[in-house]
């Protein structure tokens, strides 16, 4: 069967989890990954206070990453597109939201307008002054590889640069029984750029599998884990595809 890929490198990386909040934190973890559980917030600094009361936790620890891995880049030309990826998105607001309408109480408008799936990319935009196009996407166990292949898409249409965040939280306790995996809160970016004589490129290659998932870990963490532990491969079956990552220097 056929397989198809893509190729990119990633320039500049951030990552933030509660109890992992440095750089070393996150090498060590990936070199023996640990259960991730919900505490402090990020303080996103870098966002007008305006701005970042309106983020809930799982949007402040996306906004946390896109700041630190952009450090200044295209605050004037805004001219680096953004890929925001969530598996569930702000499914705890989803599910007050839907509390209060069962209730037949009255919705917050507030509430809503965050709680959609593209909320905090509109957010880091407003902030910045930011007219480069943005996607928000989910596409199941597979969400981090459909968004590194939209993000490869853009970087062939000609884009110089492409920021790509990804984030999730634990599942509100409603969903716990329908989870297949162990959701934990984290963050991350990258900025990727075209692999064309890069040192360190990263592969992303998939084919049809039936295969059903056999690690416990959320995808984020999974990739997380194999970008930073310093693995030359990596493999993840969602049930339908077979994705396999690779350094290809």
């Amino acid at each position: 069967m056929r397989t198809h890929g893509v190729t990119f490198s990633i320039v500049k990386h951030a990552q933030w989890a509660p109890g992992l909040t440095t750089p070393e934190a996150w090498t060590q973890w990936a070199r023996a990954p640990r259960r991730i559980v919900a505490g402090e917030e990020p303080g996103v600094k870098a966002m007008p206070a305006m701005l970042r009361r309106r983020a809930g936790f799982l949007g402040k620890m996306a906004l946390e990453v896109a700041y630190q891995c952009l450090d200044g880049r295209g605050e004037a030309g805004g001219d680096i597109p953004t890929v925001f990826c969530s598996r569930h998105g702000e499914v705890s607001r989803a599910l007050e939201l839907l509390s209060d309408l069962a209730r037949g109480e009255a919705l917050s408008p507030t509430a809503f307008s965050m709680s959609v799936h593209n909320a905090t990319a509109g957010l880091l935009t407003i902030a910045r002054a930011d007219r480069a196009n943005h996607i928000a996407l989910a596409a199941g166990a597979a969400t981090i590889e459909h968004a590194v292949i939209e993000a490869c898409g853009l970087l062939a249409d000609g884009a110089p640069a492409v920021l790509l965040v990804a984030s999730d939280c634990q599942l509100p306790e409603l969903f716990l029984p329908f989870q297949d995996c162990e959701e934990q809160p984290h963050a991350w970016a990258w900025l990727m750029t075209a692999a064309d004589g890069a040192d360190d490129p990263i592969a992303l290659r998939w084919s049809a599998s039936d295969q059903t998932p056999s690690s416990g870990m959320p995808g984020g963490l999974e990739v997380a884990a194999f970008h930073l532990g310093g693995a030359d491969r990596m493999e993840r079956c969602d049930g339908r595809m077979r994705w396999s990552w690779s350094r290809d220097a």
